[in-house]
This record gives structure tokens, C-alpha cells and sequence, in this order.
């Protein structure tokens, strides 16, 4: 609100405000500063261009000196003779209407040094310097709105002639006063002290309010602070809207109601009733002198409420839409904090790429410069092995040559015919070892290998972000997160991601599950979290899983099939959040007894519903010979009765003699063999053969006790204060009770 109560010129609270013909408010001390003399060379205005009430130039010059400027004065709030005489023509041409007390529509094109508009210079028609004398005409005075530049005249009581906005300088005394006493009240919001110091000043960008010390402590004028504006806090002088504006109506009826306002024409009348006409209020006096006695008139308390019902009509749309505005700013924030999210997982992204592409071009550069290498080994050694050859060659000739010389050079005639047939015969066969080709070189010291790496700095050159121009398909495979898969008893966990830089939007993943036997798979999961757990599986099984991810434009391919093993056998403990409110557990609520002595309920945490399952429960405390009921139940079962007593409950109760089986209330198969402090009560539940057999001590204790059971069931127990029991689970079946393995065939 506080934009609102500052004056357009000054910038500071409203000091005395007037309401300028166009709406608009400025201070009066303001208004002063504004308020432009036209000098009497611009006072040639085309007729229909001047002020109303101010008569034209040539009606001016018509009455010489002070009576021309008393003649002007008369006529600057009536029809004056000269203005009107265009007649209906002028009237609709006129820029002037009757209600709006000199202001014109007219657009200026200059600004005076003060930054407020003019009206522009006008040259004077031929002649009128003549038929004017010379100092005829006064210098009038106009007001232009700093708000939307447009012009009014000021009649012969200047400023005083626009009406005070009362009401809006009693708003700017409130605000003022509220802001002294918020002023009064601001702390520092970052002292350690109680009460915490006077705030000293106010970071405009950090909204924090700090005392000396802490500002020097935590904002230093340095680094990312040194470009915040430090201000006084709010009520102080100097401070934004802080009661700077004293002035001539800052100060007044700081404790008492305010004066009703008075006529601005009869100074010691209130106004009354409100002329629609001229749109203001006016007083009984104004209505005797007639000045509105054809115009549309109101009681002045019908008309206020019904503008303040328009008023507050108009604030609703507003406020709708301030309501819109602060949703979007939220919105607008969030998205912020979104894209410095998303740009830094890109930024990731590209640095992980382009390392990714940096590592397979070392890679690749390794393996062609092992292929160099090679090739010149290559090269090496068969020049090397030819190096060899020839000059073992060249030594063997060189030799030859040399001890044939000697031979020849020997004159025993029949000494050398001796040899000469085999000398002759190595001559040739050492020249037959020089064939052609023999003294021209394997290889080359070219090396045959072209590196075309042109595509690929091309590739490399063009490459760039692919814009979202594309039509919009189905998402890609999603990546099973591995690592972050697992299970727990009869539960799985799985996770999944998308792959990076995938550009088709997600709306959500469809997540499918398989009945734990190589069925068919159904869904168990649709939404948008990449992390969910399947709970109430079967013990020992084996689940495949896999997920696909899906948008506006359909459903996209699954991702590769995960296959999870639930655990072998079950681990659970009494829940405490069934059990009865008498029912008292300990050791990680593994051990329970009760505070009744009344039999009280409690529950498993695991339910099955396939499968073989054993645990036993141990006696901790056995006192005055009672019932404890050990069995099965669903998750309904009656918690404030024995264990069996309902249709939700199979069990067996005991004592220390015998025992007995009770479903519905039934009592069956007693059996001699009870309890007694340490004893080990057994529990085998046979999904499998639907059946459920009690053990006491590692002995059987009867039949088989029920058949047929099926659905899901819950460990249960009951028990009151008599006894205390410990459970035991994890327990591999007892090996009486295991299949036993069929020979092979």
C-alpha cells in the first residue's frame, strides 16, 4: 500500500494532497513546484485550444492593462462571451467539458526542465501584435498532471481552487502512525541477546532486520552483500514511508478525530448532497446559488454507500486476481528452483557425455596406436631379418670370391683342375642365390594406415542439444535400479529411474508384479514415484517385476523383468498397534503378558497365505494354573475374549494338565499334556495340506487340529496377567513334518 500514498514528484508520503481534475492526487507543496506560468507570447492558442474561463487573446488585448487581467479574473468560472461563441459547433469541437473544471484531453510535446509537460508554442495570428498594446494580457497559470501529462487551469484561486483529498490524508496518518509503532517495536532478528537489540537498519534485499553488531557480523559490506541496500528500519526517518512526511497535514489530530471536511467555494459549510453532473459534493449554499440547479443531484450519504458497494464489488475481482498472482509467484518460484535443479543434473549430464566420449576416443586412440606399433615392429623386423640375410649372403660370396682369386692366381695346372669343377659349381650356385628380387626391399618405409577422422570432426563440430522441436512420442525404457531392489519377509522393494536426457515427458509408471509361480502378471502400482513396496506376498516364492513408463501420447516399453525371492521362512513379532489395550510387550515386542486377568488378543505381524510356516512360543511365567490360547486368526478377530471363542480364531488352549482345540466356541480333542513355566508351545501352519498342528515341548499334542483352512492368517495369541510368553520365529519346519525327498528315477 505504501506505493500508493507517495506523491508522484516528491516521492515521499503525501503532504497535504489535492485531487487534480483528471483523478490523479499530488502534494500541495508539490502542486507549487509544478505549476507552469504560460508567458504572454504563448498565450496565442487557436480559440478553441484555451482553458475554460480564460478568455482569448484578442478579448484580452480588447481591455487595456489591469482591467484586461480583472475581466479575465471574472470570467474564469463562468461562460464567458468570448469562449462560447462558436456556438453548437464549438461545443463539439471544444476540448473542454462542463464538469471538468479546466482540464483538457490535449496531448503536450514539451517538458519543462522539471520533467512536466507544457503545452507547446502556438505562433500568434497575423495582426494581433498590432491590435494588442503593448503589456495588455496577464500571464495565466496551468497545472499538469505528472501522472498522465495532461493539462488544467488554475482559476483566480490557484491551487486552493482543487478540492483536498481528506480522506486520503487521513490514510497517510494511520499508515504513519502504525509505522512509528512498528518502528518502535523492530528488533534486531539475529541477536543471540533476550531481548534482542533495537534494529539499526533494514536489508531491502534480504527482508532481515539487524542490529549494529549483527550487521557487521553477518552483512558485511562485501562480496555478494556489498550491492544490497541497507535502509533504516520501517518508521524511522529516512526510512521507505517512515514518517518523513511531516508537513502541514502529517502532524495534525494525531489523537482525535478528524474535522469534517468543508466546502472548498464556502469555507464554513459541509457538504451535503453530490452533484453527479460534476461528480463532487457539494453544499446547501452551492444549491441557492444555482450553479446546479439543472444538474442530477443525491443525498451524499446514498451516493457513498453506493460507491463504496462498487468499490468493494471491484476489490473482489482484484483480489481473485492478487490470489492468482501470489499462486503464480509460487509457481514462478518453484519453476526456479526447478530449473537450477534441472540445469545442474544437466550440467552433470553433458560433463559425464562428453567424458564418456573423451574416454572412448583414449580408448580408441590406445588401440590404433597399438596397431601402429605393430605394423612398425612388423616393418622393423622383417628389414632386420633381411638386413641379416643379405650380409650373411654377401660374406659367404665375398669369401668365395676371394679364395676363387687366390685359386686362379696358383699356376699347378693339374692342382687346379682338381678343384675347379666344384669351385665352378658353388660360383653358380652362389650366384643363382642372388635372384631377382633378392636385393629390393620387403616392405616399404611407408606405413599403409589412413586415419579418416574427418566424419568424426564433423560429428564433433555439430554437435548440440537436440530442441524439443520433435512431436512428443512415448517415454523410453526405464532403468531398473538395481542396487536399490530388495526384499524383506514377504515383501519387495523396487526402484527404477529414467534414462538421462530422456526428452519425452513421463506422466506416470505402471508397475506389474507376477503371482509369484511364472503366472500372469497384473499391476500392483500406477503413479508417479520411481520407488515402491509390495507388501503381503508369499514367503519362499519367486516374483518377477517389471515397469514401463506412460504419457499423453500412450505407453512406452517395458523395462528389462527383475526377479525377487521373498524370504524362505518367516520373521515377525506381536504387533502393538492391533493388539489390546491390556496387552503389555517388551524385548522388541517379542515378549508379551497382560494386565488383565481377563484372556486379551494379540497379533502377528506377518499374515500368510501360502506355504509352510512354523514358530514356537516359550512360557517365561506360568502362575495360578491359566488358560493361554496359541493359534491363527484374521486381522478381525475379537481382541477382549479367548483365542478361538469367535469364527475369526483357530487355537488351542491349554493348561497345566490338558489341552484342548476351540474354533466357534467348540471345544474338541482333549489331550492329556499341559504347560507349565518354560515350556515350548509349537505352532505349524500348512498352507500347503490347509491344515494347523500344536506341539508342546517338540511332541505333537494330538491330530492335527483343524483342516481346511484357507485364506490369510495371522499368528495370534491370548493370554491375561497369569502368564508371560516369548516369541521365537525364523524357525526351520521340525523334520517330522518335512516331505521326504522322492528317489530318482
Amino acid at each position: 500500500m505504501e506505493e500508493e500514498l507517495k506523491c508522484p514528484v516528491c516521492g515521499s508520503l503525501f503532504r497535504e494532497p489535492i485531487i487534480l481534475p483528471c483523478s490523479h492526487n499530488v502534494c500541495l507543496p508539490c502542486a507549487r513546484t509544478i505549476a507552469v506560468q504560460t508567458p504572454e507570447s504563448e498565450q496565442h492558442l487557436p480559440p478553441l485550444l484555451h482553458p475554460r474561463g480564460a478568455a482569448p487573446p484578442a478579448a484580452a488585448g480588447a481591455a487595456p492593462g489591469p482591467a484586461a487581467a480583472a475581466g479575465s479574473a471574472a470570467c474564469l468560472d463562468s461562460e464567458c462571451a468570448a469562449g462560447g461563441g462558436g456556438g453548437d459547433h464549438a461545443d463539439k469541437l471544444s476540448l473542454h467539458s462542463e464538469t471538468d473544471s479546466g482540464y483538457g484531453s490535449y496531448t503536450p510535446s514539451l517538458k519543462s526542465p522539471n520533467g512536466v509537460r507544457v503545452l507547446p508554442l502556438v505562433p500568434a495570428p497575423p495582426g494581433a501584435a498590432a491590435a494588442a498594446p503593448r503589456g495588455a494580457g496577464a500571464a495565466s497559470s496551468s497545472l499538469t498532471c505528472p501522472q498522465c501529462h495532461r493539462s488544467a487551469s488554475l482559476d483566480q484561486r490557484g491551487l486552493r481552487g482543487f478540492q483536498r483529498n481528506r480522506l486520503l490524508e487521513a490514510i497517510v496518518q494511520r499508515y504513519q502512525q502504525g509505522r512509528a509503532a512498528a518502528a518502535a517495536a523492530a528488533k534486531c532478528q539475529l541477536c543471540d541477546r533476550s531481548p534482542p537489540e533495537p534494529a539499526a537498519v533494514l536489508c531491502e534485499q534480504c527482508e532481515v532486520l539487524y542490529c549494529a553488531a549483527c550487521q557487521l557480523r553477518c552483512h558485511p559490506a562485501r562480496g555478494p552483500f556489498a550491492k544490497h541496500r541497507l535502509a533504516p528500519p520501517p518508521g524511522q526517518p529516512g526510512a521507505p514511508g517512515g514518517g518523513g512526511g511531516g508537513g502541514e497535514g502529517g502532524g495534525k489530530g494525531a489523537g482525535g478525530g478528524r474535522k469534517p471536511p468543508t466546502c472548498a467555494e464556502h469555507d464554513l459549510e459541509n457538504y451535503s448532497m453530490y452533484c453527479v453532473s460534476c461528480r463532487s459534493p457539494v453544499c446547501y449554499r452551492c444549491l441557492e446559488e444555482g450553479k446546479h440547479g439543472k444538474h442530477d443531484l443525491k443525498a451524499l450519504g446514498a451516493v457513498w454507500k453506493q460507491h463504496k458497494a462498487q468499490l468493494s464489488q471491484a476489490l473482489n475481482g482484484v483480489s481473485d486476481k492478487a490470489k492468482e498472482a501470489k499462486e503464480f509467484l509460487v509457481q514462478l518460484k518453484n519453476l526456479l528452483q526447478q530449473i537450477q535443479e534441472n540445469g545442474l543434473d544437466y550440467e552433470a549430464c553433458l560433463v559425464a557425455q562428453c567424458d564418456a566420449l573423451v574416454d572412448a576416443l583414449t580408448r580408441q586412440k590406445a588401440k590404433l596406436l597399438t596397431k601402429v606399433t605393430k605394423e612398425r615392429e612388423h616393418k622393423l623386423k622383417v628389414v632386420w631379418d633381411q638386413i641379416n640375410h643379405c650380409t650373411l649372403k654377401l660374406r659367404q660370396s665375398t669369401g668365395l670370391m676371394e679364395y676363387c682369386l687366390e685359386v686362379i692366381k696358383e699356376n699347378d695346372p693339374s692342382g687346379f683342375l682338381q678343384i675347379s669343377d666344384a669351385l665352378i659349381k658353388r660360383v653358380q650356385v652362389s650366384q643363382e642365390q642372388w635372384v631377382k628380387g633378392a636385393l629390393e626391399p620387403k616392405v616399404s618405409a611407408e606405413f599403409d594406415l589412413t586415419l579418416d577422422s574427418e566424419p568424426l570432426l564433423q560429428s564433433i563440430h555439430q554437435l548440440d542439444f537436440i530442441q524439443m522441436k520433435f512431436p512428443v512420442t512415448v517415454p523410453p525404457v526405464p532403468l531398473l535400479q538395481l542396487e536399490k531392489c530388495c526384499t524383506r519377509n514377504n515383501s519387495v522393494t523396487l526402484a527404477w529411474r529414467m534414462p538421462p536426457l530422456s526428452h519425452n515427458p513421463v506422466e506416470g509408471y505402471i508397475l506389474e508384479l507376477d503371482d509369484g509361480d511364472g503366472g500372469q502378471f497384473r499391476e500392483v502400482y500406477v503413479g508417479k514415484e520411481t520407488l515402491c513396496t509390495i507388501d503381503g506376498l508369499h514367503f519362499n516364492s519367486t516374483y518377477n517385476a517389471r515397469v514401463k513408463a506412460f504419457n499423453s501420447s500412450g505407453v512406452g516399453p517395458y523395462s528389462k523383468t527383475v526377479i525377487l525371492q521373498t524370504s524362505d521362512v518367516a520373521w515377525f513379532t506381536f504387533d502393538p498397534s492391533s493388539a489390546h489395550r491390556d496387552i503389555v510387550l517388551s524385548n522388541d515386542n517379542q515378549t508379551a503378558t497382560c494386565n488383565s486377568y481377563d484372556d486379551r488378543v494379540v497379533l502377528g505381524t506377518a499374515a500368510f497365505s501360502k506355504g509352510v510356516h512354523y514358530w514356537e512360543l516359550h512360557v517365561d511365567r506360568y502362575d495360578n494354573h491359566p488358560d493361554p490360547a496359541f493359534g491363527i486368526a484374521r486381522i478381525n478377530v475379537v481382541k477382549d475374549m479367548m483365542l478361538g471363542k469367535d469364527d475369526k480364531a483357530w487355537a488351542m488352549y491349554v493348561d497345566n494338565n490338558r489341552s484342548w482345540f476351540m474354533h466357534c466356541n467348540s471345544h474338541t480333542n482333549r489331550t492329556e499334556g499341559g504347560v507349565s513355566k518354560g515350556a515350548t508351545v509349537g505352532v505349524l501352519l500348512d498352507l500347503n495340506k490347509h491344515n494347523l498342528t500344536f506341539y508342546i515341548n517338540g511332541q505333537q499334542q494330538g491330530p492335527p487340529a483343524f483342516e481346511n483352512v484357507e485364506g490369510v492368517f495371522m499368528p495370534a495369541l491370548s493370554l491375561n496377567r497369569n502368564v508371560q510368553v516369548t516369541l521365537h520365529t525364523g524357525l526351520e519346519v521340525p523334520q517330522c513334518v518335512k516331505q521326504p525327498k522322492l528317489p530318482n528315477n
